[in-house]
């Protein structure tokens, strides 16, 4: 069977040779006979499987020391809520940029813990630009800065780290591994794995090893990051299929070439689908062009009573989940780093022989 091209934005694309070797796999892993699966998340080639997976995280992120690697359940939402409860006191503010849905839904979240300031928003300009940060309003005695440095939905990515003098914690779920970055700017980075990781159920989450053991003593063990660190992510059964794939994950991206390899592999993609947007009047993207997602491309047609064909069309041409979501309409490719260029060639000539056929 040939495989779809999948524009999903989570739970997204992965790795076609991941899938195969999992699957060549899956009766008899690592020579013992069951599926990695059945085994015991204790059991030494569980552990051995855990380690190399963070090994291999931290030579693709060039990560010292310093950091704890989380292997977690409760997806980044559930991070919404550790992260104020680890990281500040009780009735200490913090800030909080807002740039899309997801960073407003951690706003909603952090305000049941405490104080939070908007430093800053792009609401008003519906979330199509990233508010410079010499406009910001910080709040000198927060105890962190959270932002969103891609929002998923949106198609909104910031292009620029932002320089604070707290703890710097950012959600990367739709653009870690994507492209190189420099962990040592972050206090915390929390990621979902369901779109550049791996399967769904997993979060990871990296964070300097001073900010652990700083939890509000109400805080629940289950998000307490030091509860994590100090059992190695196996404070209880955690993800196991999961946490194997993502590993195998990480070791595709190692023989592909690394983080450089694939930011390249992702500039050139994204390049060619704004490029096809970029030199027709027929589609539309709203969002400032320096701040384009590489990860998450929206776009719209000029005239939207041609939305439902236009989706039936890509289905029936095996183009998957490309409706936009409920919240802006439209369309959206999320071009993920598992989806692969001849994906994206196959959308832009789809979408050039619609716009022949239609406008």
């Amino acid at each position: 069977m040939t495989r779809a091209h999948n524009f999903c934005a989570g739970p997204a694309a992965l790795p076609q040779s991941v899938l195969e070797h999992a699957q060549a796999e899956l009766l008899n892993w690592s020579g013992g006979g069951t599926s990695v699966m059945e085994v015991s998340h204790r059991s030494p080639a569980f552990v051995d499987a855990a380690s190399q997976a963070e090994a291999a995280l931290r030579r693709l992120l060039g990560m010292t020391d310093d950091y704890a690697v989380l292997f977690l359940q409760g997806g980044a939402s559930l991070q919404f809520a550790a992260v104020p409860l680890n990281l500040s006191t009780t009735g200490q503010s913090v800030d909080q940029i807002v740039t899309g849905q997801w960073s407003k839904k951690a706003l909603q979240e952090g305000r049941r813990f405490g104080p939070v300031n908007i430093a800053a928003t792009s609401e008003a300009s519906n979330f199509t630009t990233v508010p410079p940060q010499d406009a910001w309003q910080l709040d000198a005695d927060a105890a962190y800065l959270h932002y969103c440095p891609n929002e998923t939905i949106g198609g909104l990515e910031f292009d620029f780290v932002p320089r604070v003098e707290v703890p710097l914690v950012a959600d990367m779920s739709s653009t870690i591994l994507s492209r190189p970055i420099d962990v040592q700017q972050y206090g915390v980075i929390y990621a979902g794995a369901q779109k550049n990781i791996g399967p769904a159920g997993l979060c990871l989450v990296i964070v300097h090893r001073e900010l652990l053991g700083r939890a509000r003593a109400e805080t629940p063990a289950m998000l307490n990051w030091q509860t994590a660190a100090d059992n190695d992510s196996m404070y209880n059964t955690p993800p196991t299929f999961a946490l194997y794939l993502t590993g195998l994950v990480f070791e595709w991206l190692e023989n592909l070439g690394g983080l450089e390899e694939m930011a390249t592999i992702n500039r050139r993609k994204a390049g060619k689908l704004y490029r096809v947007i970029d030199e027709s009047d027929f589609y539309g993207n709203p969002v400032d062009t320096v701040s384009r997602s590489l990860m998450n491309v929206p776009f719209t047609l000029a005239d939207d009573r041609l939305d439902p064909i236009f989706l039936q069309e890509a289905e029936e041409a095996r183009l998957l989940n490309l409706k936009g979501h409920r919240s802006v309409g439209g369309m959206r490719a999320s071009l993920y780093n598992a989806v692969e260029e001849a994906s994206v060639d196959a959308l832009c000539d789809f979408m050039q022989d619609f716009e022949q056929r239609h406008g």
